[in-house]
């Protein structure tokens, strides 16, 4: 199995984690956003979407990481990444799509980047949006942990929702979103950055990092 993803990517790094808490081995390849290598020939070959990360196994090639850890939890059955309950799994995918589908779209460096280069907006305003998108989903879960009483992750076990929530925790850090009035959402940082799977998935670790 074979990992095609950049350190920093949220969506790389989220995969990274599906991958370690199930316990599957794979390959990193690195591929370098910053030179836009996933905009070149070779790779848009593999992946047409011309994005990480992408999964390839059995000469078959995956793309988009919700997809994707879906897709693990079907053809991995082992360690699985959402609970057995329907109502517990709808919770999970609740939480974690809202990462994925509010904050991930309009946070991604793509968008950072035209809203720099194409539309000319100042650091400071970029810092603006970003908060701004954060604060707006990011309260809501809060909100949701706090009515539903969690311990240190959503359910007994860290899955999905943790996998997608770490890596948004991380980037609203880069940012020096305030997270302080989050304690659900801290709470739940702190046990996970303490789990070995997270550990070894934090980009800090990875091959193409400038620390590893």
């Amino acid at each position: 199995m074979r990992l095609y993803a950049y350190y920093r990517s949220s969506t790389s790094y989220r995969l990274r984690i599906a991958l370690n808490l199930k316990g599957l081995d794979y390959e990193v390849v690195p591929v370098d956003l910053r030179s836009n290598e996933q905009r070149g020939e070779d790779f848009r070959a593999l992946n047409p979407f011309a994005g990480v990360p992408a999964l390839e196994l059995n000469g078959k090639v995956h793309a988009q990481s919700m997809a994707i850890m879906e897709w693990l939890d079907e053809r991995f059955a082992d360690r699985p990444l959402l609970p057995s309950d329907v109502e517990d799994r709808f919770h999970a995918r609740e939480l974690a799509y809202a990462i994925a589908t509010e904050l991930h779209a309009p946070l991604n460096l793509p968008v950072l980047q035209y809203l720099k280069h194409e539309l000319g907006h100042s650091q400071t305003e970029i810092d603006a949006w970003y908060s701004n998108w954060l604060a707006k989903t990011l309260e809501p879960l809060e909100a949701r942990l706090a009515a539903r009483g969690s311990g240190d992750f959503l359910f007994n076990a860290p899955g999905m929702f943790e996998a997608v929530l770490i890596p948004q925790l991380y980037n609203a850090r880069r940012f020096a979103f305030e997270l302080s009035a989050m304690p659900h959402l801290c709470r739940i940082e702190s046990a996970c950055l303490a789990h070995p799977a997270f550990i070894a998935a934090h980009p800090d670790t990875q091959p193409d990092s400038p620390k590893h």
